[in-house]
């Protein structure tokens, strides 16, 4: 058993809250920019007065609705201004918002809804006031939907304007640090999304400890970040509510079609992100190289990237290698910086682990990753690499007031004024989870000597094989996840003689890699059986098992012609692989994995 612990910089005072956060924010900087919004194609800045103006009268208009404290409301909708106006207002009307991914099923509407027993439902346009539609005569709590593309914020407005400010004043004040700010549904790679219930307190610690212990990173006078997550993920959902103690200007984006020249037009210090959006970024880069001297040319000043940031982990750069890391700085990394907004210094990458390639590869270009880990029951993140001091292919140290403890199995747990107070109306799971006053997190790590976690698997997802070896699949799956070709990857092998993997394939990625060397166009259908194809699939996988020992290493691949995606329920809105159910519907192809085992 290990423990180790980061230092408390923040206490909270049971009477804090994210209204009375947004109240401070106020009185010490009311002319200074809260938001930038876009304004017929451009970012218009919104002050923390204009902010706070739109609030209340967004907040009188759920109370003349009849939103009463404590009571829920659903907000379905991509990342965009309003969610997080509505957000704000239902604080300031002492009311809770309750995210609903805006790719939800109707079943899945219906279920957190009930739940969660939304009275009012905020949604972004017709497409998903037909879904709730759908389900209506089950939720008899709900009083009504009001659609956000159909002017629901301007009538909330107009329907406000006999209530007093003095009433959203007290609203406000109700809330302390231990009443509930929002239930957040858990994306579901198994089972039914529990409800985790949030408290104010929750985000008042991590938000003023994130402040205190990484203003280099959010709270500097020119920060600046963009939001194109999804707003119902805990993690963006964090970040905005960061923004309020630490000045940084908060912008949205609800399209990543339109991410690139958006990134280009507000120029974010700081990014958030899953490692596969940092994939595709590297990925396109490599394509858009093209072949021959260019792509050669890239891939030289990858490597300049790579071992420059292995270098600083060892003693530093060598003249030799500083020369070409300059010389590739000039001539490719410029470029791809400039992709990323060209202002970036950091990158915040949760949800999944992004892996060492890619970590020293933006490092090396001049974009610091700090990779972070939490959990939808911890308000995000609970450990994170430090400016300057990352250990890359870890999590960093614990995050400002937590603790974390790895026992003997390498089960990690969780303590800290971050960590939710329970699953809503599920007692059993809560009291399996929060133990002694720490939170179990079914995640499997390890400390090294300097306090960093090393995040190296699941519980339930661990694999043993007919051997009796236990595999961990989150290493091998992210390394083979690297290459272009790839879009998703399910190592399998419990029970079985050796481990093998099913892969699809990126058919965004697929023409450019094929025309890249040499090959003709053909179908993701064609390329899953194409020789040349299988060969580098196959030299990938080679390349992700030097990771791991002979036992563990894959050896056998399954490329399927069906993508995993969110549309196809394969996927959750996070993004993680419900493996549970690919493994029943995907069934066939895996034991087509094992039916020859000739040569292996």
């Amino acid at each position: 058993m290990r423990e180790i612990r980061s230092e408390t910089l923040v206490e909270v005072d049971p009477a804090d809250s994210i209204p009375g956060m947004l109240a401070e924010r106020l009185l010490q900087d009311p002319t200074g920019t809260f938001a930038e919004r876009q304004v017929g194609g451009t970012w218009t800045a919104v002050t923390v007065a204009e902010f706070v103006t739109e609030v209340t009268a967004v907040a009188k208009g759920l109370v003349a609705h009849g939103i009463e404290p404590g009571d829920r409301v659903a907000i379905m909708s991509r990342t965009r201004y309003e969610w997080t106006l509505l957000d704000f207002a239902c604080w300031a009307a002492g009311a809770l918002g309750v995210p609903v991914y805006e790719t939800s099923s109707a079943e899945q509407v219906r279920w957190i809804m009930a739940d969660a027993g939304v009275r009012l439902a905020l949604v972004e346009n017709a497409k998903h006031a037909t879904v709730v539609a759908q389900v209506r005569d089950d939720l008899p709590g709900l009083t009504e939907v009001l659609v956000i593309d159909d002017g629901a914020v301007a009538a909330l407005v107009g329907s406000g304007t006999a209530v007093s400010d003095a009433e959203i004043r007290r609203r406000s004040a109700i809330a302390r640090a231990d009443d509930l700010a929002t239930v957040i549904y858990t994306s579901g790679t198994t089972g039914r999304p529990k409800g985790v219930e949030l408290t104010h307190g929750n985000f008042v610690a991590i938000t003023r400890n994130g402040v205190a212990g990484l203003g280099d990173v959010v709270a500097m006078p020119h920060s600046r970040t963009l939001l194109f997550m999804p707003l119902a993920h805990v993690f963006a959902r964090f970040i905005q509510v960061l923004c309020v103690p630490s000045g940084a200007v908060l912008g949205h984006t609800p399209d990543t079609k339109s991410l690139v020249p958006d990134l280009g037009t507000f120029q974010p210090t700081f990014i958030l992100a899953v490692p596969r959006v940092f994939e595709k970024v590297y990925n396109s880069a490599e394509q858009k190289a093209g072949s021959g001297t260019k792509l050669k040319l890239f891939r030289w000043a990858a490597r300049a990237a790579e071992d420059y940031s292995r270098s600083l982990e060892t003693g530093g750069p060598g003249a030799a290698l500083r020369a070409r890391h300059a010389l590739a700085g000039r001539l490719v990394h410029a470029k791809l910086r400039a992709a990323l907004g060209g202002h970036a210094e950091f990158a915040i990458s949760g949800g999944a682990p992004l892996g060492e390639r890619l970590g020293h590869f933006y490092r090396g270009i001049g974009v610091e990753v700090l990779e972070g880990y939490g959990l939808t029951e911890t308000t995000a993140a609970t450990a994170v690499t430090r400016p300057g001091a990352t250990t890359i292919g870890t999590v960093g140290p614990p995050y400002p007031g937590t603790a974390l403890r790895v026992d003997d199995e390498g089960q990690i747990f969780i303590s800290g004024p971050h960590v939710f107070r329970g699953y809503r109306h599920d007692a059993e799971a809560t009291a399996e989870v929060l133990v002694d006053g720490w939170f179990r997190t079914g995640d499997l790590g390890s400390l090294d000597e300097l306090g960093n976690l090393r995040i190296t698997g699941r519980t339930k997802e661990l694999i043993v094989t007919a051997g009796g070896k236990n595999v961990a699949p989150a290493v091998l799956e992210d390394r083979l996840r690297g290459h272009p070709l790839v879009s998703q990857v399910v190592v399998v092998g419990d029970q079985r003689p050796f481990i093998g993997a099913l892969v699809t394939l990126d058919a965004e990625m697929l023409p450019g890699w094929l025309a890249n060397h040499g090959l003709p166009a053909m179908s993701v259908d064609q390329a899953a059986t194409a020789p040349a194809v299988l060969e580098a699939l196959d030299r990938a996988a080679d390349r992700a098992n030097e990771a791991v020992s002979r036992a563990e290493s894959i050896r056998k691949l399954r490329v399927l012609t069906t993508d995993f995606t969110e549309a196809n329920g394969y996927l959750t809105p996070s993004l993680k692989v419900k493996r549970a159910l690919i493994l029943k519907d995907f069934a066939t192809d895996i034991d087509t994995l094992y039916t020859d085992t000739r040569g292996d």
